[in-house]
């Protein structure tokens, strides 16, 4: 689940730079209950996928991304039958990996994850039971810390999103709460938490969130194609009238400056199965189309994050 600046390995068939611009798809679960180590690159400038040489760490799923100028972090989820604390770190100017020595506070699966310019935050998540933990790590050195106010609630499979000014952990599930429909809104100048008014207009966890300049978006989950918009210059919510293209829950989320982009995913029960598609949605009218080249395997429990370029 993923975030603005939104949420790296050598290109397996490809030699373009990172500094052109992409978002990036990592992990996941795929048909026979496999994680995977799978980490596909979009190219925004024109929507071109391919798969990077070197992957995850570890196959992972239930992980979060989130990325600064420089490098995207692939953060927690479930890995050989455990939790984990591993955050894998991709340089966006040559895709290599790196994997933290100091990782997650504490091991657990479906975290949110958003970003600001000088640091990243990974929120919530399930460890041996739900919790409200948010860890802030420094991009100056990587460094974490784990903020004195966490989440409003203990929960897991929310999905983070951020402006310039604050980030916001949409949706999740709440211990002794359920599905929900809360937005925390965390303040960049000093990492203080209000919950807004006005939540989202559905009930949902293991959902999606991007942003853009202007807005954060929310949606999916819970078998949902919903998508929430919520104007960052005041905090106001509309819907979008044209929502995801499958209904589905344990999709991605990532966006570059123009679009956002929601990958993967599954419907449970029914033969809906996994996905490989990937939704784009044109932040000057946030219409929807669906291109024509997916990921490269039908994933659901996936991360995304993005490099912005230069």
């Amino acid at each position: 689940m993923a975030i603005l600046p939104l949420d790296h390995g050598i290109f397996a068939s490809s030699a373009v730079s990172g500094a052109a611009g992409a978002g990036y798809f990592g992990g996941g679960e795929v048909v026979g209950n496999t994680d995977v180590t799978t980490v596909d690159r979009f190219l925004f400038a024109d929507d071109s996928r391919t798969t990077l040489g070197t992957g995850l760490s570890s196959a992972t799923d239930d992980l979060a991304g989130m990325a600064s100028s420089v490098a995207g972090y692939f953060c927690g989820g479930y890995s050989s039958y455990s939790r984990v604390a591993t955050v894998d770190r991709f340089l966006f100017s040559d895709d290599s990996r790196t994997t933290l020595g100091t990782g997650l506070s504490s091991g657990r699966s479906s975290p949110g994850a958003m970003a600001s310019s000088v640091a990243g935050y990974v929120g919530g998540g399930y460890a041996t039971t739900y919790v409200s933990t948010v860890d802030r790590f420094l991009f100056s050195d990587d460094s974490r810390t784990t903020l004195a106010t966490g989440l409003s609630g203990n929960g897991y499979y929310m999905a983070g999103a951020a402006s310039s000014v604050a980030g916001y952990f949409f949706g999740g599930y709440y211990d002794g709460v359920g599905r929900s429909t809360n937005v925390d809104r965390f303040l960049f100048s000093n990492d203080s938490r209000t919950t807004l008014g006005t939540g989202m207009s559905f009930t949902t966890s293991a959902l999606m969130a991007f942003a853009s300049p202007v807005a954060g978006y929310a949606g999916g989950g819970d078998d949902q194609t919903t998508v929430d918009r919520f104007l960052f210059s005041n905090d106001s919510r509309t819907t979008l009238s044209a929502g995801l293209s499958v209904a589905g829950e344990e999709m991605a989320g990532m966006a570059s400056s123009l679009a956002g982009y929601v990958g993967g995913g599954w419907k449970s029960g029914g033969s809906g199965g996994r996905y490989t598609t990937v939704d784009r949605f044109l932040f000057s009218d946030d219409s929807k189309t669906t291109l024509s080249t997916g990921l490269s395997a039908a994933t659901r429990k996936l991360a995304g994050m993005a490099n912005l370029g230069a």
